[in-house]
C-alpha cells in the first residue's frame, strides 16, 4: 500500500513547451473562420446552444470565451455573467434567475459561471446549507434533461489549473494595474481553500457528469492551447456545414463633389 502514488490531477498529466505566438495566431485565425462558419450555420439552422464554463479562479475561462467570441456576432455569440443575487432573487425557485438567459432560436449563449455557482462557490463559502447543496445535486441532471429535450445543445466545459499556476496568475493579477479588477475580495478568501474546492468540484461531477450532458475537462496550463484545444472541442460538438455565400462586389461611388464643410469639428488631441 505505501507504494501506491496519488493520482495527479488532470492539469498535471501532461507538461509541453509553451506554444510560440505565430504558430498560435495561425492556428487561432483558421479556427475563428470557422466559428463563423458555425454562426452563420446555427443562425440559419435556428439552433440553440448553451456552453458552460466552470473553473477554479484564474483557470482561465476569461480569456478562453474572450478567444471564441472576439471576431463573431454579440448577437448570436452572446455571453452571461452574472453579477451575485439580489434579495429578489435570492428568494426565488434556484434556476430561475438563469433561465431568462438560456438560448432562443439561433443563439449561442455562453456562461461565464452558471448555475453551478452553487456546487462551488455558494457551498465552500457557506452562502448557502448543505441541504440547499444537495437538492442542486439531485435536481440538475433533470433540469438539463428538460433543457436538451427541449432542442438546448448544452456543452459544459471545466478549465483545469493547478495550485502552482492558479498562484502565479493571482499574484500577477496583484501586481499587474491591468487586472486588478479581476481580483476580488471572494478569490483572496477561496485562494486557501483548494482542498474544498477540490471536494467540491469532485462532488459536482460525480452527480451531473451524465450522458446528456457531459462535463468535458480542458487543462489550462498553457492559455494558448487551452483557447485552441477548447474552440476545437467545440467546433466538433456541433455538427455544421459552410453555408454557400453570395459574392460581394463594392459598388461604384462619388467622392467630392460635396464642399468641404468649415463646422469646427472638435478633434481629439493626437497624442500618438
Amino acid at each position: 500500500m505505501g507504494n501506491i502514488k496519488k493520482a495527479k490531477s488532470p492539469a498535471e498529466n501532461v507538461k509541453r513547451e509553451p506554444l510560440k505566438e505565430k504558430e498560435y495566431e495561425k492556428e487561432l485565425r483558421r479556427l475563428h473562420v470557422e466559428l463563423v462558419k458555425l454562426q452563420q450555420w446555427v443562425v440559419s439552422k435556428g439552433l440553440k446552444v448553451c456552453v458552460v464554463f466552470e473553473g477554479r479562479d484564474g483557470a482561465g475561462k476569461g480569456g478562453t470565451i474572450k478567444a471564441i467570441t472576439e471576431r463573431v456576432s454579440p448577437r448570436v455569440f452572446r455571453v452571461v455573467a452574472l453579477p451575485a443575487p439580489t434579495e429578489k432573487e435570492k428568494s426565488q425557485l434556484y434556476f430561475q434567475r438563469y433561465v431568462p438567459h438560456l438560448p432562443s432560436a439561433g443563439e449561442i449563449v455562453i456562461f461565464d459561471r452558471s448555475w453551478y455557482n452553487r456546487a462551488g462557490v455558494e457551498r465552500v463559502m457557506g452562502f448557502c446549507t448543505p441541504e440547499q447543496v444537495q437538492k442542486f445535486l439531485d435536481g440538475t441532471p433533470t433540469m438539463e434533461r428538460a433543457m436538451v429535450d427541449a432542442g438546448i445543445i448544452l456543452i459544459k466545459y471545466w478549465l483545469e489549473v493547478t495550485p502552482k499556476e492558479q498562484e502565479r496568475r493571482l499574484r500577477d493579477r496583484i501586481d499587474d494595474g491591468r487586472k486588478t479588477w479581476k481580483l476580488s475580495p471572494m478569490d483572496i478568501k477561496s485562494f486557501k481553500l483548494w482542498d474544498k474546492y477540490t471536494e467540491a468540484r469532485d462532488a459536482m461531477f460525480a452527480a451531473t457528469d451524465t450522458a446528456w450532458a457531459p462535463w468535458f475537462v480542458a487543462r489550462s496550463e498553457d492559455k494558448k492551447r487551452v483557447r485552441l484545444n477548447v474552440i476545437s472541442h467545440l467546433l466538433s460538438q456541433i455538427p455544421y456545414k459552410t453555408l454557400p455565400v453570395e459574392p460581394v462586389k463594392l459598388p461604384k461611388r462619388k467622392v467630392g463633389k460635396v464642399k468641404p464643410t468649415d463646422y469646427p469639428f472638435r478633434y481629439i488631441a493626437e497624442r500618438f
